[in-house]
């Protein structure tokens, strides 16, 4: 009788570049990112551009960014204010756990491969969404992340299908625009 075959306690190394190569139709809208490995202790995953995001993402854990091709960056809400981390061609990074950011890839075929753990039960993931006249919290979804590339754009959907009113700033008034990237960076940007 023979022993079950188990299971490689380690991975095949991949040719990174060919993995972008077979990936690249899902690094650009609307998918925009891939994740390399599946079930591991780290999420690695591909992000393509272009891609601006309205969200800001509450992480329990660090992350780690490497800009490889082209240049990014992230708008980050810290103490209060809004602030920018340029992410050029070469660049790595390293963002505390829990800092808001919202990660802009405005340059069509720009790369960057980012590491965060996986997160254990009860870990959540906060994703909100800012007012961008008086920068005033309009919404926040929390959630038990399992997949980044399945959980993210459902979380997405719950705020960008929402009624005008649940977008709308308690504080100030304004509709938050969803997923209108660009008028609501174009709001922010007019203050």
């Amino acid at each position: 009788m023979t022993a079950p075959a188990l299971p490689p306690r380690y991975t095949l190394p991949l040719n990174f570049p060919r993995w972008i190569e077979e990936h690249a139709h899902l690094l650009k809208p609307p998918v925009g990112n891939q994740q390399v490995w599946q079930d591991t202790d780290f999420i690695v995953t591909v992000v393509g551009g272009p891609n601006e995001r309205t969200d800001f993402h509450d992480d329990p854990y660090e992350e780690f960014f490497w800009q490889f091709k082209g240049n990014a960056h992230l708008l980050v809400w810290d103490r209060g204010q809004y602030s920018r981390v340029d992410l050029m061609e070469g660049d790595i990074f390293l963002l505390p756990p829990n800092m808001r950011h919202s990660p802009q890839r405005p340059e069509a075929g720009s790369r960057c491969l980012v590491i965060e753990r996986t997160r254990p039960q009860g870990a959540i993931d906060g994703f909100e969404w800012y007012c961008a006249k008086c920068a005033s919290l309009v919404h926040r979804i929390d959630v038990q992340l399992a997949s980044i590339v399945d959980d993210l754009p459902k979380a997405y959907n719950r705020f960008y299908e929402s009624s005008e009113a649940a977008r709308r700033c308690a504080s100030c008034g304004t509709v938050h625009p969803g997923r209108d990237a660009k008028a609501w960076h174009a709001m922010r940007s007019a203050q």
